[in-house]
This record gives C-alpha cells, structure tokens and sequence, in this order.
C-alpha cells in the first residue's frame, strides 16, 4: 500500500513509542478513533502493524511483509532511489544485485545500460535485464523460492564467490540506529554476506521505512558499505555512524 500522510504519522508515532493505543493516537492526530481504527486496520493488512492488547505496535521481528505488498509499498521513493543509483553505475562494469523489490527497481532503471555484467540470485532481476542488448546476466543456481524467485542455500553462496565484481547492490529490511544491517531468512543474509565479500565497492538501496525496523537476523554493519541510496534524511544516531563509517549518503530527490 501507498501509505498517506496520515498514515505515515501513525508509523512513525508507534515506531517513536513502541506500542500506543488507539485513543492516544487519535488525540494526536486530531481524528477520530474510528479514523485510526480504519487506517490500523488497513496497515495491519499490509504487514506494517500488528494489534496488541490495549493498542497497536510494531509487527514480529521474525516475520517479513508478503511479497506481493512490498512490491507496491513506497514504489515511487524505490524508483527515485532506483534512478540515482542508475546514474552512477558506470558503463561496460560488472555487478552483484541479490534479492528485494528496491533492486528489483535498480534493475528496470539500468535497462538501457551499455556493457554491463550482472550476477544476480534474483529471477525477476534476471527477467528483467535479460533483454536488454547492453547486458549480459549470469544466474546463481540454488534453489527457488516461490514467494519472490529468490535463490538461496550453499550453492548460491558457493557460485557467488566465484566472482569479483565492480560493484554489489543490495537491499536490507532493517537499519538499525546503530548500524546494524537485518533481515530476516537466514539463507538469505548469507547470499547477501557474500556479496559484500565479492564486491570491490557494496552499495546499499534503502527507503527511508527500513530505518529503525525490526528483523531478526543480522546481516552485516554499515561501516561495510561505500553508499546508502535512499529517499530521506536518515535518524540523527543512523546519520552520524554513517558520517564515522564514512558513507556516503546519496538522497534520492
């Protein structure tokens, strides 16, 4: 779901407080409570809320959004951050891209791209690239998964590490203030663990919603990538050990 301005109030407020009743929002927001009744309702569906007793919070930590509603959720920032990463991917260089709808967009913004070499574990990435005549795609192997066409296991892991690419573009779930990078399969962040370790440069492809979100693997720190692409300003605490890790922080206007 898109989500509008009220909305993004009310997950901003519940990620600020944790858990918040229904009544309290609603005096914050200067609605009713059958307004935020209805807008919980609708963002419990969409995987961004979970009702608890006596008021709403955060979802489980071990436990993604559905496919299916990631693909539409923040697709306007997704694009914007898709379009300032396709302009400073050079021409004729080579690249590791893995699993998520952010690179996904990342993709069908470098279709018109002469010379590059993509690795990806991604079948739509693949999909995606696979006609553009600028554009050679080598698939992982390993094995499928349905909900995403994501490839995973220790045969993916093994093909990746076969490479040495100019750059690795990744998505994430989760960055925590402190840097910390989750997600939340564990067959998923090894993939990912690996291709930071085959990329001369890693660069990070995050909205503004995987700031502070909660999931339950770690995946890696942020003082092991060059770049963050994303559509905001990221929190004070997230912004200066990014500024220590010297990252460099690219805001998609």
């Amino acid at each position: 779901m898109t989500l509008n301005p009220r909305q993004r109030r009310i997950l901003d407020a519940v990620r600020q407080q944790v858990t918040v009743s229904l009544e309290a929002l609603a005096q914050q927001l200067e609605v009713t409570p059958q307004t935020v009744r209805r807008d919980v309702k609708l963002m419990e569906e969409a995987g961004l809320l979970a009702r608890y007793h006596g008021g709403v919070g955060l979802p489980s930590s071990v436990q993604n959004i559905d496919y299916s509603d990631r693909q539409v959720l923040n697709v306007d920032a997704k694009r914007r951050i898709a379009s300032a990463v396709a302009a400073q991917v050079p021409s004729h260089c080579s690249l590791l891209i893995n699993i998520g709808t952010t690179t996904e967009e990342v993709a069908r913004a470098l279709v018109h791209h002469q010379g590059l070499h993509v690795v990806t574990n991604n079948l739509n990435v693949a999909t995606i690239l696979c006609d553009s005549p600028g554009c050679e795609v080598i698939l992982a192997g390993g094995v499928v998964r349905g909900r995403d066409r994501g490839i995973v296991g220790e045969t993916t892991i093994d093909f990746i590490r076969q490479f040495k690419v100019d750059i690795g573009i990744i998505g994430i779930s989760s960055i925590e203030p402190d840097g910390t990078l989750r997600d939340f399969d564990p067959r998923e962040v090894k993939v990912a663990q690996a291709i930071i370790e085959q990329s001369r440069a890693v660069w990070l492809v995050a909205d503004h919603d995987k700031f502070g979100r909660q999931a339950l693997m770690r995946m890696a720190h942020a003082s092991q990538i060059d770049v963050l692409f994303t559509d905001a300003k990221p929190p004070e605490a997230l912004a200066r050990v990014l500024r220590e890790a010297k990252v460099n922080v690219v805001i998609a206007q």
